[in-house]
């Protein structure tokens, strides 16, 4: 008969099993590829479901070309402000080895982007295929969860969060409220997840490009002819490009600030204010030249800003109707 003492650590040590999973990881994986669950390791079997890319699987046990799952499967593709819908449950059965991507996975990370990638891409090809984008939102996000090491898990989170944003974007702009001259009118975008990026990727590209996002929160529906918006949403990219001299968006905050000071001479004009006009004038000029000294090597916006430039020099409007 085993000593009590012996019996005692049988127990706890049972114990630790049984309640540690953390002692005794389960393998985890993401789809890479869509697939079917069966019942069993068959494909002449029954179908319990299929699983979308970017979907989570916890892996069971193998067996030749197959892997035994418990995965999360959907059950509502419905997509409110970007979320999908708590409908979803779990799944047990059997997926053919193929398209499970784990942090054991040669080159798992890029395998994951190449997928996110090319889903994006689907998305915003016309008649491409549906729920496309949210595979994009979900993959990203997985490869900087499963491969937080990896060169490409602060882009893949920005991704991520990018998509999710312009889906909500896209909804808010159907809304009345999207007009409102006041953004506290309207619900705003969900800002969670761009803050997640500027938190654990600070001083980055990515944290840059986030913040950068966040401005459309703070931006005005319609001006409605008041300079209270575009005097206000100046400041605003004039700050971010002080803020952030070194992101790929800086140089676009200068010219979004130039060219809405040079919104302000029309409006100031309309209101009979020669002389806010003429300051307003001359901001324009002054952030458009520091655009073009700054980043000389941005064709694009130091080119547009070379043209606002003449614009302003040369009295045409660039706010309204510009045909004199």
């Amino acid at each position: 008969m085993p000593h009590k003492r012996s019996q005692c650590w049988y127990f706890v040590l049972g114990f630790l099993v049984f309640f540690s999973p953390s002692l005794f990881a389960a393998e985890r994986g993401v789809m890479a590829r869509e697939g079917i669950i069966y019942i069993s390791p068959n494909t002449s079997a029954a179908k319990l479901s299929n699983i979308s890319r970017g979907r989570e699987v916890t892996v069971l046990e193998r067996a030749p070309g197959w892997v035994h799952v418990v995965g999360t499967v959907d059950v509502s593709t419905t997509i409110e402000f970007g979320d999908e819908e708590q409908n979803d449950r779990n799944v047990t059965g059997w997926l053919l080895d193929k398209g499970v991507i784990t942090t054991a996975t040669p080159d798992g990370d890029k395998v994951l982007f190449g997928e996110a990638v090319d889903s994006e891409m689907e998305a915003s090809r016309r008649g491409g295929r549906r729920g496309a984008a949210q595979d994009a939102m979900r993959i990203y996000a997985r490869i900087a969860e499963y491969f937080p090491a990896s060169p490409l898990a602060g882009e893949s989170l920005y991704r991520s969060a990018d998509v999710r944003w312009q889906i909500e974007a896209e909804d808010q702009a159907t809304r009345p409220s999207a007009k409102m001259r006041d953004p506290a009118m309207r619900i705003p975008i969900d800002e969670e997840h761009m803050k997640r990026v500027i938190k654990k990727f600070p001083r980055t590209k990515w944290a840059d490009l986030a913040a950068y996002r966040l401005i459309d929160n703070k931006l005005c529906g319609e001006w409605e002819a008041q300079a209270q918006c575009p005097e206000k949403e100046a400041e605003i990219y004039r700050k971010y490009a002080d803020e952030h001299s070194q992101s790929p968006k800086a140089a676009e905050a200068l010219y979004k600030a130039a060219w809405r000071y040079s919104a302000l001479i029309v409006i100031y004009q309309t209101d009979n204010q020669p002389k806010k006009a003429d300051d307003s004038g001359a901001r324009a000029i002054s952030v458009a030249k520091k655009l073009i000294s700054q980043y000389p090597n941005d064709e694009d916006w130091s080119n547009r800003a070379a043209r606002l430039i003449y614009m302003v020099q040369n009295k045409i409007p660039t706010f309204g109707n510009n045909i004199e």
